[in-house]
């Protein structure tokens, strides 16, 4: 089975997305990298034990990837919000076999200490229009919430709402359990978070 490893909240630019979420949770996020294969980079904030939260954004000083970026980023527009979550799993290409048609291609990423390989669809974006979640398998043994400092913020619950919502907790129980996980019937896709923070109960969505 899948474990959730971290969330991703897209921004239309890094600096932007990074003071709004911390304004929103009440703390500092740490440095994160650049994606050279997806012209993205990042600033990064831990969740506890084998989890994190990342703030992602279109590069400008990198040059285009000639092909669309993850999480659908190239149509990305407005506030900063989560825009996906990611799974990881000891066997990605196991895991593949399970997963919708469309959840992606792997591909081999590799930032200073860190190594993994993750599942990325040819057009962006991932099945149920990106809610269900990309899948990371790590190939090093350092992984980002080893290092990050801990500022008392978990993941409290994180909310899919979809109008396929049976559909997609089928497709997800082949996968992954995790009690924090509520899949909810709306007509619009949505994807909202709620974290415990030193402050109280925060939502992003």
């Amino acid at each position: 089975m899948l474990e959730f490893d971290h969330l991703a909240i897209a921004a239309e630019s890094l600096d932007e997305g990074v003071a709004s979420i911390e304004e929103a949770l009440g703390v500092a996020l740490a440095p994160g990298g650049e994606h050279p294969l997806m012209g993205t980079h990042n600033r990064l904030l831990g969740l506890g034990a084998g989890e994190y939260m990342e703030v992602i954004a279109i590069n400008p000083a990198a040059p285009p990837p000639g092909r669309p970026r993850w999480f659908a980023l190239d149509g990305f527009a407005g506030p900063a919000r989560p825009r996906a979550w990611i799974a990881r799993g000891a066997d990605l290409r196991a895991a593949l076999t399970q997963a919708p048609p469309g959840t992606g291609q792997v591909h081999a990423f590799t930032r200073a200490a860190y190594a993994w390989e993750m599942a990325v669809p040819e057009t962006g974006l991932l099945p149920f229009d990106g809610l269900f979640p990309a899948l990371i398998g790590w190939q090093s043994r350092a992984h980002p919430a080893d290092v990050l400092p801990d500022q008392g913020v978990r993941l409290r619950r994180l909310v899919i709402t979809h109008p396929e919502a049976g559909a997609l907790r089928a497709a997800l129980a082949l996968l992954i359990s995790d009690a924090r996980l509520a899949i909810t019937l709306g007509a619009e896709p949505g994807l909202a978070a709620e974290f415990d923070t030193p402050g109280g109960v925060r939502v992003l969505a």
